[in-house]
């Protein structure tokens, strides 16, 4: 009897077909394939876009467009005063303040006296030698016309000998032709004559010399007091000048000294500003300054208004990086009201550039640059560019862009030395 075994209850199985375990291995490996290689994309992904990224909200992306690029400059002015001198002692003595800082004043008032006891006495002993001096000039004078009298009485009388010698010599001519007069009282009648003539040119000589003589002295004498007159005149002047006057109507701006103090001469006593015409002092990137110009027009605006000007000047030195100029309220446009320091915006219009290829200026993209951070998807890249003119917020894009191009103008400072960013 042979014995049962379980042969009858096995069953066949198709090799070719896997079983479910094994299906479901199959799946597990195939999806953790799939997400391994997910996986290296990614990785290879950032590791092309330089192995770095950066928060969208960091940078800041505008796009390249055409349009018409107006340069300008923009700035903040100060309010000065185009007439405003500083007025200064004109001699060391002690001061007496008559005005305080703000006080309105018209050409001429007195705003301060300088007491100079020793201007004073100069002014005393010159005026003393100028009185001398002119006593001389008039002494002088005086001589040059006695001098000058005394000679023409020589001369007169010299003239009235050589007539008198003349007639005496015709009469005695007469009288020896007609035989009643020998001929040596003849010969003495003419050594007369000859020594008449004689006196007579002498004395007309005499007279010229004189005359010239005292006009000179008396010439040296009154140019020497002319010479004391203009030391005494410039003396009263400088006195007269201790009296600090307004140069024009005005406002008296700063008050250097106090009331009663000795001041050194040439020292600043206060300064006077002319309310009638200001001006403003604005301070312009060294990159624009070359394209100043005077005459150039401008925009003021403050309270909510703007009035026309002009630049008048540029300064022709860089201090810190910036140049100074200065800009004037055009005819009838200077509001009322201004004061000295007060902010006022101003802007300058260069030039406009029609129909250019531009986009938005910031750090990274600026008229130093020669390379841009150009978008493509989420990626930025390297890209070399050439840029030309700027405004205050543009800059024009020669080559290297093309209009509809995203550009990165800031925060890439964390890019580094990457050739590329991706940007999440």
């Amino acid at each position: 009897m042979a014995i049962r075994d379980t042969s009858a209850q096995d069953t066949r199985l198709n090799a070719d077909r896997p079983s479910p375990a094994r299906r479901k291995r199959i799946l597990v490996i195939a999806v953790a394939a799939i997400a391994l290689l997910a996986l290296i994309g990614w990785v290879g992904m950032n590791w092309l876009a330089g192995g770095r990224s950066v928060d969208a909200s960091r940078v800041r992306i505008t796009t390249v467009k055409r349009g018409d690029l107006v340069r300008d400059i923009a700035a903040e002015g100060r309010v000065i005063a185009s007439n405003s001198p500083s007025l200064y002692a004109i001699a060391g003595g002690t001061v007496n303040l008559h005005v305080v800082a703000g006080d309105a004043v018209k050409e001429g008032d007195v705003l301060a006296e300088v007491d100079s006891p020793e201007l004073r006495s100069k002014l005393a002993q010159e005026e003393s030698t100028l009185a001398s001096m002119e006593a001389d000039a008039g002494r002088a004078t005086l001589d040059a016309q006695l001098a000058r009298s005394n000679a023409q009485k020589a001369l007169d009388q010299a003239q009235i000998d050589n007539t008198t010698a003349t007639r005496d010599l015709q009469r005695y001519k007469r009288g020896y032709e007609g035989g009643a007069l020998p001929q040596i009282t003849l010969a003495t009648a003419q050594d007369t004559m000859k020594k008449a003539e004689l006196g007579l040119s002498s004395a007309q000589r005499n007279f010229k010399l004189q005359g010239a003589s005292a006009s000179l002295d008396a010439r040296n004498k009154h140019l020497l007091a002319d010479r004391q007159r203009s030391v005494v005149t410039e003396l009263r002047r400088q006195v007269d000048a201790l009296k600090i006057r307004a140069p024009f109507d005005g406002q008296v701006g700063q008050v250097f000294v106090q009331p009663r103090s000795n001041l050194q001469a040439n020292a600043a006593v206060l300064s006077v500003v002319d309310l009638s015409r200001f001006d403003v002092e604005i301070k312009v990137p060294e990159s624009f300054a070359r394209d100043l110009a005077i005459g150039m027009p401008a925009q003021l605006s403050g309270n909510n208004k703007t009035y026309a000007a002009n630049v008048i000047a540029v300064s022709p030195e860089v201090v810190n990086g910036e140049v100074s100029a200065r800009l004037r309220f055009a005819e009838g446009q200077q509001p009322p009201g201004l004061r000295q320091s007060q902010r006022l915006s101003a802007r300058i219009l260069l030039d406009t550039r029609r129909n250019v290829l531009m986009a938005e200026r910031g750090p990274a993209l600026d008229q130093s640059s020669t390379q841009a951070w150009l978008m493509d998807g989420s990626t930025a890249s390297r890209h070399a560019v050439k840029v030309g003119a700027a405004s205050i917020d543009s800059i024009e894009i020669v080559s290297g862009l093309q209009e509809g191009d995203k550009v990165v103008i800031s925060g890439v400072e964390d890019f580094g030395n990457n050739e590329h960013i991706r940007i999440h």
